[in-house]
């Protein structure tokens, strides 16, 4: 959808006289004698600004489209030639000529202190020497009448910089050539206006220059931005809000238009640095000193909100609906008609993207606002903008829910086509583009009309959009069309035009994803945004038969931001990162198995989920549910959150009780009986790979006749995010295991009356030649990250833990769903949180992390996206091999018990998987006479024995019992990663 901005300063609109003009001026140029376009020009200058020069930028497109190369090549270089600096050489007759105009422009300008009633007459009759030679001579001769002055300078600059204000909004001439001159002046006056000198006159040009740098047409875009972000950015060292509040805001607000336009860096950023210029602005631009300039600020907040990428994309939304609507306060049709309806319309664009409340009601709402806006946005008086509310309004309509389907798609088509009258491929390729894509997908949509005509109408305007929208040019909304061409097939079961469709955008998407350098939230919006592209060619291989290369295409979407962090971090240089660009292929998938071991890999689509059986010497075996098993494990996926979240059952009793028959219900959802059946008797090692909120559940312990899945598999029952990542930790050799590092009942809750981890941690001690304990009070995070608390920039890892084969943590754990790199362990001066064990920690010689701790084996659930973000990840990435944790709030008798156990088996054998669900059997099967028979040989202390002893004779009167049964006591834990 198109949003429009306000600025602090004019731009001229492009009307449809004017775009006339400009295309009467283009064939007027081509079709005249050799050596007549200079004056052609020349007689035109009033034409020749920017968006002339996109015109001619589009007509060169047109014509290489047409085959009509040297056309094209000649309008490039005319769009070059007017975007390039004049270097012609003043002449003295160019000294006399423009020297008396000059002379005669600046006293007028003193005599009237830059009254534009007095000025632009004398610069309308002498448009002719707008030009470059005017700039230069106009620095010549301000540096020598600088020179020789001398009391007198400051007047000098003042004049200077009414002059430049004055010609930077001229309105007649050369718009290009004007702000050059602009420039020129401005640039002269900051020799005089020096900031030690007269700060405030030196920030408010610099402030003046930032606008001109904005609007400069000339030079390159990119560097022009920067150098208003410059200029705005030296302004404020002067124009501070305690200072100078009314011009802080007023450059503030300059400063986030100037981010929000930036081309260099990184987009996200760009915006964020928006936002927070656009906000620090309101700060001083209140509604009741100053309702104009808010509703302004208010505008441009808003727009800033609809493009943000950080943060969740359902709260920016939000924040732009509040910015708009606040604006609409002031910007009152009576009262200001255009910014009206530019805010009405950028209004209605944000509530066609709402997620929150009602999506029948905010396409209703954004149909409003958008005919609202084109009461005033009518084709005669603002074309350009009439268009592209057109197009808005077109998206509503497509998208609602109110109303009969046909004929809501029939008006869609109808503005789509109204909008491209005045976009039209010569004068907006962009806008036309996009229009013809969103025209596609209504064409795609239609209900009316022979199917067949509607598909090719489709097509037919897919591919003219493509034209434009190339993978060079404009590669993300090359992949948007792409993807929309690409399910066009996909639906009409044209699976290869769709499967070579697909090819192409996500090369595209992975180009893209190279680009970003902002960080790993940017990556993982990305992979939100284009997972459904992944899940399409996914569909469409398993419809061609080419069950390996869906299975790829499934490893090319899964955790490809942390498999490619890992892979960064083996590398020995962390300077210069290249692109992580591997894709697993299916034969390396199978090189990672031997005869025994398999791997069940889900995939959950649409409209079903699957599962896939990987072994190493075979095809893959592929299980494919139906709509209803979607359906049910949705509802049960539901139903499990909503009792564990229950906030009246803080101690999740209910949830606690229905877990053994809702593990029983989701085997049967999964049909796993039916998925087993395709792994080959001969394999005794399964590894488990889920997908989405998948990864929330035991799937270990899901029941199987009369065992659980568990006991299937003699070598053990481990996981991992992704055959990619199984690979990356394959690599990785631990093969020691003697050194301990372990935190110890950091909160008080742990040790007082007695400690909860039962002597667990003393015990398993004893167990290694090298160990180092921080316990109670001195569990701290600054014991662990030392220096964290006077310079992050400057933190050292804990010298036992870097060295550690083995990190163990009991304490409390959580994970944080509305932000999960804040989910983490508590210490006891504060929470080591997922952020900081990515940032700091480097564990190259550790081949267990154990995370005896509530909830450490939660991954972020409500992202769209394959990423596998949690505890576990943080680890895996920091270098463990494998990271055992848990999947809900546990029993801290059970976890000791169990933790204890586990640690006694891996003294026994180096598989670290085999080891845990030998425990949990244990665990689960032993009688209270069994358990007490193992204290009296366990490394417990004696008093921790006698403490468990009562336990069991005060609470179990049957030494027969089994206390532990529950999957809720021995289920919780599972090994992610390696196994081994």
């Amino acid at each position: 959808m198109k949003l429009h901005q306000d600025a602090s300063n004019s731009h001229l609109l492009m009307n449809e006289q004017r775009l006339q003009a400009y295309n009467q001026l283009i064939q007027t140029l081509l079709n005249c004698p050799s050596g007549e376009e200079p004056e052609i020009l020349a007689a035109n200058t009033e034409l020749l600004d920017a968006d002339f020069v996109q015109v001619v930028i589009a007509a060169a497109e047109h014509f290489a489209q047409q085959g009509e190369e040297n056309t094209a090549e000649w309008l490039r270089n005319l769009a070059t030639y007017l975007t390039t600096p004049e270097t012609t050489p003043i002449t003295q007759e160019d000294i006399d000529t423009y020297g008396q105009f000059l002379l005669e422009v600046l006293q007028a300008t003193a005599d009237s202190n830059g009254d534009a009633q007095v000025i632009y007459p004398l610069l309308a009759a002498n448009i002719d020497k707008l030009n470059h030679i005017f700039a230069e001579l106009l620095r010549h001769w301000a540096t020598n009448t600088l020179a020789e002055a001398e009391a007198d300078v400051e007047s000098i600059a003042y004049l200077i910089v009414i002059f430049s204000n004055g010609i930077g909004n001229f309105p007649l001439g050369s718009k290009a050539n004007n702000i050059e001159i602009a420039i020129a002046g401005y640039e002269i006056a900051l020799t005089v206006y020096t900031r030690s000198a007269f700060p405030v006159d030196w920030a408010t040009t610099q402030n003046n220059l930032g606008i001109a740098y904005c609007e400069r047409i000339k030079g390159e875009r990119a560097e022009n931005i920067e150098s208003a972000i410059a200029a705005y950015s030296a302004a404020l060292e002067v124009r501070t809000r305690s200072a100078f509040p009314v011009d802080w805001a007023g450059t503030q607000n300059n400063l986030g238009i100037a981010y929000r336009e930036r081309i260099k860096g990184e987009r996200a950023e760009n915006i964020e640095s928006a936002i927070t210029a656009y906000s620090a602005a309101l700060e001083v631009r209140t509604r009741s000193a100053f309702p104009v300039d808010w509703a302004m600020t208010q505008n441009n907040l808003g727009a800033a909100y609809g493009e943000r990428i950080f943060r969740e994309r359902a709260e920016n939304i939000e924040s732009a609906i509040t910015a708009f609507s606040a604006a609409l306060e002031v910007y009152t049709r009576s009262a200001f008609p255009e910014n009206w309806a530019m805010t009405q319309n950028n209004l209605g664009a944000a509530y066609g993207k709402r997620i929150f409340g009602e999506r029948a009601e905010n396409i209703e709402s954004a149909i409003a606002a958008f005919s609202a806006a084109l009461e005033v946005y009518t084709r005669s008086a603002f074309p350009q903008n009439w268009a592209g509310t057109q197009n808005n309004l077109g998206e509503a309509y497509r998208q609602r829910i109110f109303g009969e389907r046909a004929d809501n798609i029939e008006s869609a088509i109808a503005v789509y086509s109204a909008a491209l009258e005045v976009y039209t491929r010569s004068a907006f390729p962009q806008d036309w583009a996009m229009t013809q894509n969103n025209l596609g997908i209504a064409y795609r949509q239609r209900i009316f009309g022979e199917r067949a005509d509607n598909i090719e109408s489709a097509i037919a305007v897919y591919s003219a959009a493509l034209e434009v929208r190339t993978r060079s040019a404009f590669p993300q909304n090359n992949a948007e069309t792409l993807l929309n061409l690409g399910r066009l097939y996909q639906e009409e079961k044209l699976f290869d035009s769709a499967y070579n469709t697909f090819v192409s955008a996500i090369a595209t998407v992975e180009a893209l994803r190279g680009d970003i350098i902002s960080g790993e939230e940017a990556k993982r919006k990305q992979a939100e945004e284009w997972n459904q592209l992944y899940r399409c060619m996914v569909e469409v291989c398993l419809a061609l038969a080419r069950d390996t290369e869906a299975i790829e295409y499934i490893e090319r979407s899964k955790t490809r931001n942390l498999v490619e962090l890992l892979t960064k971090a083996t590398l020995t240089s962390p300077e210069n990162l290249p692109l992580v660009n591997h894709n697993i292929q299916f034969g390396e998938i199978q090189k990672l198995l031997d005869n025994e071991t398999a791997i069940i890999q889900w995939y959950i689509f649409n409209d079903c989920f699957r599962a896939f059986i990987i072994t190493s010497d075979n095809k893959p075996g592929i299980w494919h549910s139906s709509q209803q098993d979607l359906d049910a494990l949705i509802d049960w996926r539901n139903e499990y959150l909503d009792d564990y979240y229950n906030p009246e059952d803080q101690d999740k009793i209910q949830w606690q009780n229905q877990l053994e028959e809702r593990l029983k219900k989701l085997a049967e959802i999964l049909h796993l009986e039916e998925v087993l059946d395709q792994v080959p008797k001969q394999c005794n090692r399964l590894i488990l790979i889920p997908h989405r909120y998948l990864h929330l559940f035991p799937l270990h312990a899901l029941p199987v006749k009369e065992s659980y899945l568990v006991d299937l598999f003699t070598n053990g029952v481990g996981y991992a995010p992704s055959c990619q990542l199984l690979q990356q930790v394959q690599l990785r050799q631990r093969p020691d295991f003697q050194s301990f590092f372990a935190i110890q009942n950091p909160a008080e809750d742990l040790y007082q009356g007695y400690e909860k981890d039962l002597g667990a941690v003393a015990a398993i001690k004893k167990q290694f030649t090298d160990a180092h304990i921080l316990k109670q009070e001195k569990a701290n995070k600054s014991a662990i990250l030392l220096g964290i608390n006077e310079n992050i920039h400057n933190v050292t890892l804990n010298e036992k833990l870097l060295k550690a084969n083995c990190a163990f943590f009991f304490c409390h754990g959580y994970f944080n769903s509305a932000s999960p790199q804040d989910s983490g362990l508590q210490l006891a001066d504060g929470n080591l949180t997922l952020a900081d064990i990515i940032t700091y920690f480097k564990l190259d010689n550790c081949r267990l992390v154990t995370l005896s701790a509530c909830e450490t084996g939660f991954t972020d659930f409500t992202s769209t996206s394959d990423e596998y973000i949690g505890l576990p990840s943080g680890f895996l990435l920091a270098g463990s091999t494998n990271v055992v944790s848990s999947l809900w709030t546990v029993s801290a008798r059970a976890t000791a018990l169990l933790m204890i156990k586990f640690y006694e088996e891996l003294q026994q054998q180096s598989n670290i998987v085999l080891a845990l669900n030998t425990a949990q059997r244990w665990l689960r099967d032993t009688t209270v006479k069994g358990f007490q028979s193992w204290l009296s040989n366990s490394l417990l202390s004696l008093v921790c024995k006698v403490y468990l002893n009562e336990y069991f004779a005060n609470n179990y009167e049957n030494a027969s019992t089994k206390p532990f049964t529950s999957p809720f006591y021995w289920a919780a834990f599972c090994n992610i990663g390696k196994g081994v």
